[in-house]
């Protein structure tokens, strides 16, 4: 298709660069990248210390200090809050004055209320995918939303978790398949991720314990206490942290693997380390929870019931077992970030033609 001028919305809790804080950054980091290299010309506006090859503008969320009595007032919102809503407010009106001359479509991949508030301001189409389930920031914000907005969800779970508010179209998260490289396997078992307590890796080790498998995290610390009074403890002998490591430190470990665990204690509405491992040929024991039955299958994985580490000791032995160049040409058909970026094209395609409007 034509080139199209893309205006691409991140979060802007993190910046869009390696090494990742979590899925959301790196599936943003990944479409920029996809889009620029087919010939679309993308504007991302993210977290200040974003990769600057992304067409990056950085939002202000960290430029506006609060001082003065008025903190004091219990009614105030926290400065962080503040910051992000202004950020996203002054980008979207800055949108609603000089976005039809500079982009064809807008794409927002945040998770703010601003930007869905305020769709029906612009002059030009915007896409909004869902990442989350309805939360209250976002459902409410949508009896404001524009009535050509086209939304968006990761999986088919996330699409019937919306459906009451919202129709959507359903685009699965891919991953790079070239970058995320079949791997030996044969070594620990791996968990990897932000270390907090929805996502569980303190029951990934106990399950580990139990099926007599070393394994290995890596991931960014965000809740240091509770990595002081879960986690910590539970490291040594045969469990390791490797810390916060880089794409290709991550990559080598997940290859090497014999066995992903993915432990979340919510439902979550994809899974995007799920299929990362995958693509590496690395089957995956999780607990069947939000999207992750929806591309695992006995194939490629083993499922456990949720938050039962006796029940993924079993699954991890399980999928150990399995036949890792059957598990990365699964990962290629059904989780190539390539797959995804057509969907995304042809959406775009269809809000920007006259037809669509």
């Amino acid at each position: 298709m034509t080139g199209l001028r893309i205006c691409l919305i991140a979060s802007s809790r993190f910046p869009i660069r390696e090494p990742f804080a979590g899925g959301l950054e790196a599936h943003t980091h990944a479409l920029a990248r996809q889009l620029m290299a087919r010939g679309h010309e993308v504007s991302l506006f993210a977290a200040p210390g974003s990769d600057p090859r992304l067409g990056t503008r950085e939002l202000p969320v960290d430029a506006m200090p609060h001082h003065g009595p008025g903190r004091l007032d219990t009614s105030v919102t926290p400065d962080h809050w503040m910051s992000e809503h202004h950020a996203y407010l002054g980008l979207m009106l800055e949108l609603a004055r000089s976005g039809g001359r500079r982009f064809d479509v807008v794409h927002n991949n945040s998770l703010h209320h601003i930007p869905v508030a305020m769709a029906s301001t612009l002059s030009i189409p915007m896409v909004t995918t869902l990442h989350t389930p309805p939360v209250p920031w976002l459902e409410s914000a949508l009896a404001y939303a524009s009535g050509d907005s086209a939304f968006v969800a990761v999986s088919r779970f996330t699409a019937r978790a919306w459906s009451h508010r919202v129709r959507s179209t359903t685009i699965s998260n891919g991953v790079d398949v070239e970058s995320w490289r079949p791997g030996p396997g044969g070594g620990a078992a791996i968990w990897f991720g932000r270390l907090v307590p929805e996502k569980g890796p303190h029951l990934a080790i106990d399950a580990a314990r139990l099926a007599g498998i070393p394994m290995d995290l890596a991931g960014p610390c965000l809740d240091p206490e509770y990595f002081a009074t879960q986690i910590e403890p539970r490291l040594g002998g045969t469990i390791r942290y490797l810390g916060h490591v880089d794409h290709e430190q991550l990559q080598e470990a997940v290859g090497h693997a014999s066995v992903a665990v993915v432990t979340p204690t919510w439902d979550e509405p994809y899974g995007l380390v799920a299929a990362e491992a995958l693509a590496c040929g690395t089957p995956v024991a999780a607990f069947a929870r939000g999207a992750l039955p929806e591309f695992l299958d006995e194939t490629v994985g083993s499922l456990a019931s949720p938050d039962d580490p006796a029940d993924l000791a079993r699954a991890m032995v399980h999928a150990a077992s399995l036949d890792r160049a059957h598990v990365r040409r699964t990962a290629v058909e059904r989780c190539s970030i390539s797959v995804m970026v057509d969907r995304y094209e042809d959406l775009y395609h269809r809000v920007t033609t006259p037809a669509a409007a």
